[in-house]
């Protein structure tokens, strides 16, 4: 309900904007077109934009594969081994189990497979095209000077891993959050056709998690509170920002969950691809116990709804003498 309510809080706002800009009804009422019916550019088609279409591939997944492929190939030419086998499997004796699924993801985790995904698209991006709202520069974060050369050096992925996992620890945000983060984050790329590069990944980054949290979590973070962890930043200016990603995203902020689970399982492999293990624990008797509980109450559920199901069917049996109706001609 409360995902619900800033939906709708948002399609005031994007009606309002359409307001302003003189595109209204012509009895006086700001006309807001549904985000289904709107028309896309034919280069921005729904099926090709991985956001939006779940059968279309993630962008960051695509842009991982030439170093890994490369990597890969730098280690048979050399012949480097694998090294220590670190994985852990399973045996007749302990079953090791992630605590991460699609529903629960792991914290740690998933926001380690984002910021990788995130490395990835500032290292292979296309080209440097930006906005100014988003150029560190033009609005700093911090009020340390901003070296000339700031647009030069690509972060690493612990530079970019520190800068998110100290937001989601200050605002206390979900794992899940993480994920939606991603996905604007790619909208944001598509529908604006500019790239994440050193100069704006940052202020992008923050633009996100900012939407994402207020979307996804029912208490959500309030702008002023993410003036408290970052300490030289004035609500004015994410303010500003906030309204500028919306407008950028055409104020498209669903997420489907074809397409959440989506970008889930592509993390996964984005972590395999790079020695990224999600952490095994072995499967306690505690844990075997509420395993089996919570299996054992879809099965009834399964059960229940089947049972519902058929007497659904069964009813249009019982049913005898059924009266038709005169065509009235006129």
């Amino acid at each position: 309900p409360g995902t619900e309510r800033r939906a709708d809080a948002y399609q005031v706002a994007a009606a309002a904007a359409e307001a302003e800009s003189g595109d209204s009804d012509p009895g006086g009422g700001p006309h807001l077109q549904h985000i289904s019916d709107r028309e896309f550019p034919d280069d921005l088609a729904l099926e090709s934009n991985p956001s939006d279409h779940p059968r279309a591939s993630t962008i960051f997944l695509s842009k991982s594969q030439t170093d890994v492929r490369e990597k890969r190939k730098s280690n048979h030419i050399n012949h480097v081994s694998p090294g220590q086998l670190t994985k852990k499997y399973s045996s007749c004796s302990t079953i090791f189990i992630d605590d991460s699924t699609v529903s629960q993801p792991n914290l740690r985790s998933t926001i380690k497979c984002v910021t990788l995904a995130i490395y990835y698209h500032i290292k292979n991006r296309d080209s440097v095209r930006s906005l100014d709202i988003f150029d560190e520069k033009s609005h700093p974060l911090t009020r340390e000077e901003v070296p000339d050369d700031y647009s030069k050096h690509d972060p690493d992925h612990k530079h970019i891993y520190r800068f998110v996992r100290t937001l989601f620890s200050a605002a206390q945000l979900t794992a899940e959050c993480a994920i939606v983060t991603l996905v604007y984050l790619e909208r944001l790329l598509t529908y604006a056709e500019i790239d994440i590069c050193p100069s704006n990944w940052k202020r992008i980054v923050l633009g996100a998690i900012l939407l994402a949290s207020k979307v996804w979590d029912d208490q959500a973070v309030w702008n002023v509170d993410y003036c408290q962890i970052l300490k030289d930043i004035t609500v004015e200016d994410m303010n500003e920002m906030e309204r500028h990603f919306l407008e950028l995203l055409q104020f498209n902020i669903n997420v489907p969950a074809s397409v959440y689970a989506k970008y889930y399982f592509d993390l996964r492999s984005l972590a395999d691809d790079n020695n990224l293990n999600f952490l095994l624990e072995p499967l306690s008797k505690e844990r075997a116990q509420k395993l089996e509980a919570i299996s054992r109450l879809c099965e009834d559920k399964y059960k229940d709804l089947s049972k519902a199901a058929m007497r659904r069917s069964f009813s249009a049996d019982n049913l005898v003498g059924i009266r038709r109706s005169n065509a009235i001609l006129s």
